[in-house]
């Protein structure tokens, strides 16, 4: 062999070798969930991770495995990756993959102050603009948090031009305050008066759906056309047993799940459904996963496929880690979550 050739042989083996390390490193900062038989056959759900609290980066993919083995939804989960390809919710710059919702059917969101660079907020606008569905969890009511001069800065919890910025326009509301105390009184959802025949809420009643998490305050009426699904009573302890508080915290209750819908600015309507629960913990429990799994059929129109007795049980193990700051896992890895 020619020196050339030598030459030429030892670059395509470089070329090839860098080219599947890149795949591979690509691959690695998300996780796919094929999904099997079911009436989610055929649609892909796009869920997105990165919170410092509730250990979103747990809870989805838990979800993303219901959804694609039990009900036949191809799913990704995307994550906060740090550089060095693990995962870090402390990291808000940067979630790698979101390229992935130009051919999603749902984006289901659950982020907290989120200050991500353009090129990846381009993702994001371009599938709200769209006009396509949206689910939101737990603290996707203040999902981002941009600084002004940022070109999506009106995306921000805080912004006054476009109140309240994506949370309260797109979802319904954004950050306003712990309802219930924090760490102290649990959440057990009620069925909203008049709502018990709602495709959501098929398979669930009055106490089915109960979570650690607190109660998030909202400023009621909430806007708009939502239709409030579930109230938060608000417990005295940390049991889904507790008697409810008594007083003010109950008198009313805020709402914990709603449905709107939202307008993009060219005028394209998109189907909406919010929770202010399902930290990971929440989704221990069958009723907060039904909903949950209840609320991706509704978003994607598949409302008269739900049924209340299909399955919702856990995909393998699952022990989610309590909710609190700097309480992540360390070194984990999306493929840590891959299907076994």
């Amino acid at each position: 062999m020619t020196t050339n050739r030598i030459h030429l042989f030892s670059y395509s083996l470089l070329t090839i070798a860098c080219l599947v390390g890149s795949t591979t490193r690509a691959a690695d900062e998300w996780v796919t969930y094929k999904g099997g038989e079911g009436p989610g056959k055929g649609k892909h759900v796009v869920l997105i991770s990165g919170d410092e609290e509730y250990r979103s980066e747990e809870a989805l993919p838990q979800l993303g495995k219901i959804l694609a083995e039990r009900h036949g939804f191809d799913c990704t989960v995307l994550f906060a990756i740090a550089k060095d390809g693990s995962i870090d919710p402390n990291r808000n710059d940067n979630i790698p993959g979101l390229e992935a919702l130009k051919k999603a059917d749902l984006m289901v969101i659950f982020t907290r102050f989120r200050s991500l660079p353009a090129d990846q907020m381009d993702d994001i606008v371009e599938y709200v603009e769209s006009g396509r569905p949206i689910i939101g969890m737990r603290t996707s009511t203040h999902a981002f948090n941009i600084k002004n001069g940022h070109p999506y800065a009106g995306y921000s919890w805080n912004d006054k031009t476009w109140d309240g910025g994506f949370g309260r326009q797109i979802l319904g509301e954004t950050w306003i305050s712990h309802h219930g105390d924090h760490g102290k009184e649990s959440t057990r959802g009620l069925v909203a008066p008049g709502e018990s025949g709602h495709p959501i809420l098929k398979g669930i009643k009055d106490g089915d759906i109960w979570g650690p998490t607190d109660v998030y305050g909202v400023r009621l009426p909430l806007p708009g056309d939502i239709k409030p699904l579930v109230l938060g009573q608000v417990l005295a302890g940390m049991k889904s047993t507790d008697k409810p508080v008594v007083g003010k915290k109950n008198e009313p209750m805020m709402p914990v799940a709603w449905t709107k819908t939202y307008k993009s600015k060219a005028g394209k309507t998109g189907r909406v459904f919010n929770t202010t629960m399902g930290a990971s913990q929440d989704l221990s429990n069958e009723g907060v996963r039904r909903m949950l799994v209840n609320a991706t059929y509704w978003a994607v129109g598949l409302e008269a496929k739900i049924s209340p007795t299909s399955s919702v049980d856990l995909v393998g193990d699952y022990m989610p880690h309590p909710f609190g700051f700097n309480k992540a896992v360390k070194g984990m890895h999306p493929a840590d979550f891959a299907t076994k």
